[in-house]
């Protein structure tokens, strides 16, 4: 069971500010703050890897949503180095490949851009000489997909080996490009025929200082197939031999054999992950340049199921040594071959391998007792340094083998450790921070979330267990915080409910609710909320009718009055001082409604608001103490609804409004701390970023900093036991905490 934090409720009858202002000053000087990552361990995808190969223990990861990490080989953990990313530049999170420079230990490089789509930011490559703790930005102005199909082959970026000044990079749109300028510029190799590229990598073996590598391989995903070029980029050849697929990973010897893995699908299909259904493992004699088939075990075949190869990697200090991996292996799971005989024969890792999970309950509860090597591993690498050290990455983190030449010992076993400690790159969908009990809750895709009662520790007992599902939304009563609910799209009635602080779970009873899309995808569950007392629940499936409940999720109805837009997904909002009472923000329409009788009926209570076209969004929040005490974060600004009968106010210091939570006050102050991400003037000009007032909006005190924005943030919330701490859910980074720091 959860630990409880002393109950500590503010009174239902605390009265608003005295005196509501109708103008904001400028924000003031910076509040300072200390922020951490809230420890769960992994959760999201790991897709890349690279070892420096002149300094032991230098090592980098990417992932597709959450940004970069370098390793601290010191403490086993990893250091996030894309934090200081704005809410503008978030699209740079989603890394699709990552550079580092032979020649120089403290350069490294990576491209950032999450999408491809019409509204989505342009890529940019990102330069550093001290190893990630600061950047340089070059736009590239075209677009990279860091969270599309295919993301897991490479790497795309590569700094020539011969000549450090010289980058190529692999797009997702727009073929093959070079830079001689250390990535300030970057120009188009027209010789190149394909414009989706999987893989690019230099042969280490031929070149010169002067002129770089003469010999450059290239793969797609559009045109599947290895391409060579031996005259550095001037033209480019099919190299014949080998599979019409798309090359996922390749790696040179010391000889000069090239090794090189390959996956396919459908015809115009894009894998890895996504897709793949067939593939093969490829090697070059350096000397003949003849091509073999070494692949471990044909999909397909034998009783196989369908699947690729993806990560590969050799080991340069004990030769014949190789290692590589399945991808969309789901028949038999994924697993990872390694060869002491230079791809002759193979032994697959999963039958010789313990994995240790125990240090993160969540993963215990996601692997089901059942010790597989998991899935989507689209690059294993071998450390260059330690011949028994080997990591791979997975959909929900990444393993680090401790013994890995055990394999190729009669009877022994690798063991591999979840080496995540600060890789926090879980999606949180939603947070929360009740009034007693856990101090935070966390709704999360994939991998459920938790109810976290130290948070200087990996959840335990506060599991939302089963820890393998998309879980949307998650509530909490404000004034009986042991009454929970949560949503989750693999729940076969689309929700939990939790009356003892989130100890214990029992699913929703049966409901209206469409399970299906008219495309036939599962429905997302979308938000809930919970009454102040907990005796109502509002629950809104994305984009469908509103339901209610009177007896705590065990049956429910549909809502009378709730907007018919279908278009947006509304979110339900609790008072969070009146039992049974609820709003939403109609935004097409400009209105608040409300139903004072636990979800049955709305109707509305404030209008004449503006007006929102679809792609506009918009929050509105309960503020906890005060009847019908609501602020809505609007794209052009913030507004304060006072209660009833009182008329709305507009916080003139704030310019644009994206997300608002409010946090225990502050000493002396009787209106609770307002948190404000969004664009808030600072002297005569708005600046982007989270602020905090003391005093109901009248002052802003900014509270990030540099080097801790985030990127773009999916939820916050703020603790109403302790002033001056908020919490953040950044897309693709797990949970933060802000603390202002002791003394200030």
């Amino acid at each position: 069971m959860i630990q409880r934090r002393d109950l500590l409720i503010q009174a239902a009858g605390l009265s608003a500010f005295a005196a509501a202002h109708l103008h904001a000053t400028a924000a003031s000087a910076e509040a300072p703050y200390d922020w951490k990552s809230v420890p769960f361990g992994g959760g999201g995808y790991v897709n890349g890897f690279v070892f420096h190969p002149r300094e032991a223990g230098l090592l980098y990861a990417r992932t597709d949503i959450g940004g970069a990490y370098r390793f601290d080989a010191k403490s086993s953990s990893w250091t996030p180095l894309l934090d200081h990313l704005s809410k503008a530049d978030s699209d740079l999170m989603g890394v699709l490949s990552i550079a580092v420079d032979p020649s120089d230990a403290n350069r490294v490089y990576l491209t950032g851009g999450t999408y491809t789509s019409e509204w989505a930011r342009k890529a940019a490559l990102l330069s550093s000489n001290d190893r990630g703790a600061s950047w340089t930005v070059t736009e590239l102005g075209i677009k990279l997909g860091g969270n599309e199909a295919g993301r897991g082959s490479g790497e795309r970026l590569q700094v020539d080996p011969f000549k450090g000044e010289i980058l190529l990079l692999g797009t997702t749109k727009d073929g093959l490009m070079k830079s001689s300028d250390r990535g300030a510029s970057f120009s188009r190799l027209a010789a190149f025929p394909a414009q989706h590229v999987s893989l690019v990598v230099f042969d280490p073996t031929r070149g010169t200082a002067s002129a770089g590598a003469e010999a450059i391989y290239v793969g797609s995903h559009d045109k599947p197939g290895l391409y060579a070029s031996r005259d550095r980029g001037q033209t480019f050849a099919r190299e014949p031999g080998t599979p019409e697929l798309a090359p996922q990973r390749a790696v040179f010897s010391v000889d000069g054999t090239l090794y090189v893995t390959f996956a396919g699908g459908d015809a115009g299909t894009v894998s890895n992950p996504s897709f793949a259904k067939t593939g093969s493992v490829w090697k070059r004699n350096h000397r003949d340049g003849r091509w073999t088939d070494i692949t471990p075990v044909k999909p397909g075949r034998g009783g196989q199921g369908t699947f690729g190869y993806a990560g590969i990697d050799l080991d340069r200090n004990v030769p014949g040594r190789l290692v590589v991996s399945t991808i969309e292996r789901w028949t038999e799971g994924d697993d990872i071959f390694i060869s002491s005989d230079d791809g002759a024969t193979w032994t697959p890792l999963g039958a010789h391998s313990k994995h240790d999970a125990s240090p993160y309950p969540w993963l215990v509860n996601y692997l089901r007792g059942q010790d597989k090597m998991g899935h989507w591993i689209a690059d294993v690498k071998l450390d260059p340094f330690n011949s028994e050290r080997a990591i791979y990455g997975t959909g929900y983190g990444l393993w680090i083998s401790r013994n890995l030449g055990a394999a190729l010992k009669d009877g022994g076993t690798v063991n591999w450790d979840f080496t995540v400690a600060n890789l926090e790159e879980a999606a949180t969908l939603e947070i929360k921070s009740p009034t007693g009990g856990a101090s935070l809750l966390g709704a999360m895709g994939d991998v459920s979330g938790a109810a976290w009662d130290d948070l200087s520790k990996t959840p335990t007992a506060g599991l939302f267990a089963p820890c393998n599902e998309t879980v949307r939304s998650v509530d909490v009563a404000e004034l009986n915080p042991g009454v929970m609910a949560r949503t989750s799209d693999m729940a076969a009635t689309g929700g939990y409910t939790s009356i003892d602080g989130g100890a214990t779970w029992r699913p929703f009873g049966p409901s209206p609710r469409k399970v299906k899309t008219p495309e036939g995808w599962t429905a997302p569950t979308g938000r809930v909320a919970v009454s102040a007392k907990g005796g109502f629940f509002i629950w809104v499936p994305e984009k469908q009718p509103a339901l209610w409940s009177r007896d705590r999720g065990k049956t429910w109805q549909v809502s009378e009055g709730w907007p018919t837009d279908r278009t947006v997904a509304l979110d339900p909002v609790a008072d969070r001082t009146l039992e049974g009472v609820f709003y939403v923000h109609d935004r097409a329409n400009g209105l608040v409604l409300a139903s004072v009788d636990g979800g049955q009926s709305f109707k509305p209570v404030a209008s004449g608001l503006p007006k929102l076209e679809v792609w506009q969004a918009a929050q509105l929040v309960a503020v906890p103490g005060t009847v019908r005490d609501l602020w809505i974060a609007l794209p052009d600004g913030l507004l304060h609804l006072p209660g009833p009968e009182k008329p709305a106010k507009t916080i003139k210091g704030v310019a644009e409004a994206w997300l608002v939570a409010f946090g225990k006050a502050a000493p002396n102050a009787a209106y609770p701390s307002v948190y404000v991400w969004g664009r808030v003037f600072v002297g005569s000009e708005a600046a982007d970023g989270l602020f905090r007032s003391d005093d109901a909006g009248f002052s802003f005190k900014r509270i990030d900093d540099k080097q801790h924005r985030y990127g773009r943030l999916l939820s916050m919330t703020a603790d109403p036991l302790e002033h001056g701490v908020v919490y953040l859910a950044p897309h693709g980074r797990g949970v933060i905490v802000g603390r202002l720091r002791v003394g200030v």
